[in-house]
């Protein structure tokens, strides 16, 4: 039980610094709803962990290959960004608000566990962590590794269902005409990202 707490706590801590994903979440949040932010969040929230799988169990193999190739992944994840910037910025909130179900929720899942997946210093960071727990490679205890991974999904799910809860609160605050300046403002975050992404190769 003390790992699932673990895990929580640092699924949680490492979901809450606002980055691309978080201006996403709440933008779609303003745009689309509460459903259309959480949806969002769960896909970083699964790449978390993913990630944290991998970090906890010591797969070495594949933590190497990630490690190894973290320019390449940097480069498709800094365009992927700058094409989700440019998207966001040109999108009006009408047209944004009417892709928010079936095939919109599934696009917004997946486009948020893309980003997180191709971010390899995620892993890097889960892998300190980690091993400033103690949790090494697989020991004798084979649920703690698993409670601690369990506990990293429901932490950072923890934070996205905050995050588009209270945005959800104050959308209706927002006009179509604010929608948009919102829409500009994060498209224009998002593609300051994606550049620094990029030029940080």
């Amino acid at each position: 039980m003390l790992y699932l707490i673990k895990g929580i706590v640092l699924g949680f801590s490492i979901a809450a610094p606002v980055g691309p994903i978080g201006v996403l979440c709440i933008r779609r949040t303003l745009a689309n709803g509460m459903g259309n932010g959480f949806i969002s969040g769960l896909g970083a929230a699964t790449a978390d962990a993913i990630y944290g799988f991998i970090a906890v169990l010591g797969i070495s193999v594949v933590s190497a290959f990630l490690l190894d190739h973290q320019s390449y992944l940097r480069v498709v994840g800094g365009v992927f960004l700058l094409y989700l910037g440019y998207t966001t910025f040109k999108s009006m909130p009408a047209q944004v608000a009417a892709n928010a179900s079936g095939k919109g929720l599934l696009g917004a899942y997946t486009s948020t566990l893309f980003l997180t997946i191709t971010n390899p210093m995620t892993i890097m960071s889960f892998a300190a962590v980690f091993a400033g727990l103690g949790v090494g490679v697989i020991d004798e205890n084979y649920m703690s590794p698993f409670l601690l991974v369990i506990g990293v999904f429901i932490g950072s799910m923890f934070w996205w269902l905050i995050l588009s809860g209270m945005v959800n609160v104050l959308r209706h605050r927002f006009d179509q005409k604010h929608l948009k300046w919102i829409n500009q403002l994060s498209g224009l975050i998002i593609t300051g990202f994606g550049m620094v992404s990029l030029l940080s190769i």
